[in-house]
């Protein structure tokens, strides 16, 4: 398994947060938080998940070794213990990695997310991969689908000709880079997501980080899982959607400050 790309800003020595993104995520689509986070005396790491940018794929493509994967990046980068914080599928690495080296994990932000994805049936899992996947299966290509998926993503809003708002620029960039392959490999491990009993057994200050127009990890859904994570808190972004980071960046920075200055050792 090679060691995932990544992006570092801060010295070392200095407490280290871990940004892991989403499906269509990369590394660069957390800049303004790392940029953030250094005038507060924080180092942070944005990885490229495997399949992603610069860093290597990793068979089999599961949630397990995605974890393990972040592990060894940050073995690489001589880094011991962390805060993690994580959107959309990202959160669910943070989880998985819980399962795996808790002593290592400080803190976690939990933003657009869900413990599990969808019903144990299946039904669910088939019809959004089928839904998700018709567009590849129909030539088109990631930016075909960057194109119409991104502003289903964010708030209800933006100009009559449906064109990409600036502050989702970023987000375009990144789904549309993708490798196909990754896209398929990343749904496919996503659908199969199931991590419930962790959330009793998290002892680090967490925060569930909802937004208001999120109909992929709805606030109800977020809150819920708030509920079951000991001591955890919950917030939600006024007037954000599921890609919360890039819509309202500074209200994200300043919900992720709040936090830290009670972990910051």
């Amino acid at each position: 398994m090679s060691t995932p790309f990544f992006t570092d800003v801060g010295t070392s020595g200095q407490p280290t947060v871990v940004f892991l993104h989403g499906v269509g995520g990369g590394r660069h689509g957390w800049a303004q938080q790392q940029m953030h986070l250094s005038t507060l005396g924080w180092r942070s790491l944005a990885w490229d998940m495997p399949g992603y940018g610069e860093s290597a794929m990793l068979t089999p493509y599961d949630f397990e070794h995605l974890a393990l994967a972040m592990w060894q990046m940050l073995d690489a980068a001589h880094i011991h213990q962390v805060v993690l914080v994580g959107h959309s599928m990202g959160a669910m690495v943070a989880l998985q990695a819980w399962t795996q080296m808790p002593e290592r994990i400080m803190a976690m932000v939990l933003a657009a997310s869900s413990p599990a994805f969808g019903n144990s049936d299946g039904d669910f899992q088939k019809q959004f991969l089928a839904q998700r996947l018709a567009p590849l299966e129909a030539g088109k290509t990631m930016g075909d689908i960057a194109d119409k998926l991104i502003p289903t993503m964010a708030a209800p809003g933006g100009d009559a000709a449906h064109t990409i708002p600036a502050n989702l620029k970023s987000a375009h960039q990144s789904m549309s880079a993708v490798p196909p392959a990754t896209y398929r490999a990343a749904l496919h491990a996503l659908v199969q997501f199931e991590q419930r009993a962790a959330l009793p057994t998290l002892t680090v200050p967490v925060l569930c980080l909802a937004a208001e127009h999120d109909r992929t990890a709805p606030p109800t859904v977020m809150e819920r899982m708030a509920q079951k994570i000991p001591g955890a808190r919950y917030a939600c972004l006024a007037g954000a959607g599921h890609l919360l980071h890039y819509e309202q960046p500074e209200a994200f920075n300043a919900e992720l400050e709040k936090f830290l200055k009670d972990v910051k050792p």
